[in-house]
């Protein structure tokens, strides 16, 4: 496995984070219907195209397994395939970004328990929270800051 800065976002890479994400969605974001997954899907596109850092890591048969996108210091998202979680690509990726890029500060869904677990087991502190997420659904997001 290794961890790789990606420049160019082909479609076949997008499409194969975009398998990633769902596979780890559904693993994870248990409070999220099967039809509010897909209607989230549309935007994971852009959003992974749009990020200004975007690090995954693949396999040995260099399909990528996990990601993260970074912008301003942020981890705007962070997603691993259900089959590899428990590895840690996670803790690898994480500190791959606050190593190189002062990663400090993130926001995760309250109702991801094993999420938030992570990021303060990781060193983050839990500073606002917010009823509804991003989009104004009744999913409350928990912004967390890096305290080391």
């Amino acid at each position: 496995m290794r961890i790789i800065e990606v420049k160019e976002r082909t479609e076949i890479l997008i499409n194969q984070l975009l398998e990633v994400w769902e596979d780890s969605v559904k693993a994870t974001h248990l409070f999220l219907s099967n039809e509010e997954i897909e209607n989230i899907k549309k935007y994971v596109p852009q959003a992974i195209s749009g990020v200004l850092h975007l690090v995954i890591i693949e396999n040995e048969n260099n399909i990528p397994i996990a990601f993260m996108g970074i912008e301003d210091k942020k981890l705007e998202m962070l997603f691993i395939k259900n089959n590899q979680r428990g590895k840690g690509l996670g803790k690898q990726l994480l500190n791959y970004g606050i190593e190189n890029y002062n990663v400090n500060e993130l926001a995760v869904n309250e109702q991801n328990p094993n999420a938030k677990g992570f990021y303060e087991y990781m060193g983050f502190k839990t500073y606002k929270r917010t009823q509804l997420d991003e989009q104004g659904n009744p999913y409350p997001i928990l912004h967390m800051r890096l305290e080391r």
